[in-house]
C-alpha cells in the first residue's frame, strides 16, 4: 500500500530570523525617539493634559455668559527672576477675545534668558482655551534689572459649554512656569521647579 507524500515546509532559517528581530527593535527604538515630540504636538493640537491650543484667528461667537480665568506664575529655583501676572482674575464672556499680560523682572547681575511652559487646569477645559498671542515656548533675555511685559491674548471657545465633561466648569486657571534655558535641553530646568508649581507637559 502506498503511503501518500507528506510535503515538508519550509521553515526561515536562523538569518532570517535574526533580520525579522532587528528590524522590530530598530522600529521600536525609533518610536521611543519620536514619542516625545509627537505627544506634544497631540497634546498642543487636542489640548490633552491641559495643553491650550493655538489659533490663527479670533471667536466670531461670544455667549451671554461669564467664566473665571484665574493667572499662576511660578519661576524654577534656578532663575532669579520675579515673574507673576499683572491680574491674577478677570471674567471675560466666554468666546470673547481678550488679552493679559505677565511681567518678568531679571534679578540677575548678568543677562539670563528664560523659557516658559504653562498648562490649563482643569485639564478637561485645555481643549477649550484658545490662546492668539503667548510667550510660551520662546526664549526670553532680560538683561540686569530689566522688566519685559508679556502679553497672552485668547479665548474660552463656546463649545466649552456644550461637552458633558465641561459644560459645568465655572474657573480655570492658566498657569505658566519659566525656567533657565540650557541650550537645545532647556526641560531640564523643569527638575528645579519650586514646590507647589502645576505640572508642565
Amino acid at each position: 500500500m502506498a503511503h501518500p507524500q507528506t510535503t515538508a515546509k519550509a521553515r526561515p532559517g536562523n538569518s532570517a530570523i535574526l533580520a525579522c528581530c532587528l528590524v522590530f527593535v530598530g522600529g521600536m527604538v525609533g518610536a521611543a525617539y519620536a514619542a516625545v515630540p509627537l505627544y506634544r504636538i497631540f497634546c498642543q493640537v487636542t489640548g490633552y493634559n491641559g495643553t491650550t491650543q493655538r489659533v490663527e484667528q479670533y471667536s466670531d461667537t461670544v455667549l451671554d455668559r461669564t467664566i473665571r480665568v484665574s493667572f499662576d506664575a511660578n519661576t524654577s529655583s534656578g532663575l532669579n527672576w520675579d515673574f507673576k501676572p499683572v491680574d491674577r482674575m478677570i471674567e471675560p464672556k466666554i468666546g470673547e477675545t481678550v488679552q493679559i499680560s505677565y511681567t518678568a523682572t531679571n534679578h540677575s547681575p548678568t543677562p539670563v534668558t528664560g523659557t516658559a511652559v504653562f498648562n490649563v487646569t482643569p485639564m478637561e477645559a485645555g481643549a477649550y482655551f484658545n490662546k492668539v498671542q503667548c510667550f510660551c515656548f520662546t526664549e526670553t533675555t532680560l538683561q540686569p534689572g530689566e522688566t519685559l511685559d508679556m502679553p497672552v491674548v485668547f479665548f474660552v471657545d463656546p463649545e466649552i459649554v456644550k461637552a458633558e465633561e465641561t459644560k459645568n466648569i465655572k474657573n480655570i486657571t492658566l498657569s505658566y512656569t519659566f525656567y533657565p534655558s540650557q541650550g537645545a535641553k532647556p526641560v531640564a530646568g523643569l527638575k528645579d521647579e519650586k514646590p507647589g508649581s502645576a505640572t508642565k507637559l
